[in-house]
């Protein structure tokens, strides 16, 4: 029944992004303990002044991050001199920032804007899938990178070698694919669950915890087990960057000028901010105990993991790192000159 399911999925997910018509027939097949046909999402007021201001906070935020990333990825497709393995991997994550964030926001908006709460059942198991595939290959795009900055300051002798265009494809790429395995396996155990708690969702956008809230407690068992599995994985490659950081550390430590560990620091900090927000927030708005757990603490850190991150991560980036400032102001003195000629 699950391989039935995890081909209906996927073949349903491609029709939806080619902007075909999807059978329902076949996700009545996934929901057919349930007569659930769309989801209510949460309403952050029902003040109209409120709304308005939450539409036009998320809409700055959204455009924030669009700017950023699309100018971090611009920057790099355009210098050359930016074409090495760092920032190849850079590029990488810009694009899993904007395609997280534009995969959220934009339903938010719509709901705020039109005093709406609603998304269907094909909207958000949709939903579901390319958000937790962006931020699943996002995870693990940061512990590349984190291997990525162990090699150019451990071992740079050999950074060539290791590193390679090849190389450094075959591991975005793995990053990619892991991402798109674990959201397939987990967006279909949980949209196969019987939903028999109503179709509110305490969450502005589909979170799979808050709709696994809706299933009754014995039967999302075989879920917990991929959330078990993934929760060890994810522990592996956090294990993975610690140990990374550590060696790195311990060798900046050693250089003896000032300047050349000025620059190693440069490129290392960026990386490491970026993944402590993104492992911290992630962490405890998914492993926080549920005595804890409110509806204000649940959305402040789905905000924190899921918002943030893509509006801060190129200000961290271009602040830190010299290379990318000096790119980004050729290519902004360019345009300028371009558009004034």
């Amino acid at each position: 029944m699950a391989l039935i399911l995890l081909r209906e999925m996927s073949r349903n997910l491609l029709l939806s992004f080619l902007g075909l018509p999807v059978p329902q027939a076949h996700w009545q097949q996934m929901s057919n303990s349930s007569s659930i046909t769309q989801f209510l999402l949460l309403a952050f007021t029902d003040t109209e002044e409120l709304r308005l201001l939450h539409f036009w906070l998320f809409l700055g935020i959204y455009l924030a991050a669009l700017l950023g990333n699309g100018l971090i990825i611009t920057t790099i497709a355009w210098d050359q001199h930016l074409h090495t393995p760092m920032y190849f991997f850079l590029l990488n994550l810009s694009l899993l920032d904007l395609g997280s964030i534009s995969t959220i926001l934009p339903k938010s908006l719509d709901n705020s804007l039109w005093d709406t709460r609603a998304i269907s059942f094909l909207a958000c198991a949709v939903q579901v899938f390319i958000f937790l595939l962006f931020i699943a290959a996002e995870y693990f795009l940061l512990t590349v990178m984190s291997y990525d900055r162990y090699v150019a300051i451990c071992k740079p002798l050999h950074y060539r070698t290791l590193l390679g265009s090849r190389a450094c494809v075959h591991m975005a790429a793995a990053a990619w694919a892991t991402g798109f395995l674990i959201a397939l396996l987990h967006t279909v155990s949980t949209f196969s669950l019987p939903l028999c708690k109503g179709n509110a969702l305490d969450q502005f956008f589909c979170e799979i915890p808050q709709i696994l809230k809706l299933s009754s407690s014995h039967s999302y068992f075989r879920e917990a087990g991929l959330i078990v599995v993934s929760v060890c994985l994810g522990f592996g490659c956090f294990v993975f960057i610690v140990l990374s950081y550590v060696q790195i550390f311990r060798a900046v430590l050693r250089i003896p000028s000032e300047q050349g560990r000025h620059k190693a620091f440069s490129t290392c900090l960026p990386h490491l901010a970026v993944v402590s927000l993104f492992i911290c927030t992630g962490m405890f708005a998914h492993l926080k105990p549920p005595s804890i757990s409110s509806p204000s603490l649940d959305l402040l850190m789905s905000v924190l993991y899921s918002v943030v991150p893509p509006v801060v991560n190129p200000l961290i980036y271009s602040m830190r790192n010299q290379e990318l400032k000096d790119a980004l102001r050729k290519l902004m003195t360019g345009l300028f000159s371009k558009s004034i000629i």
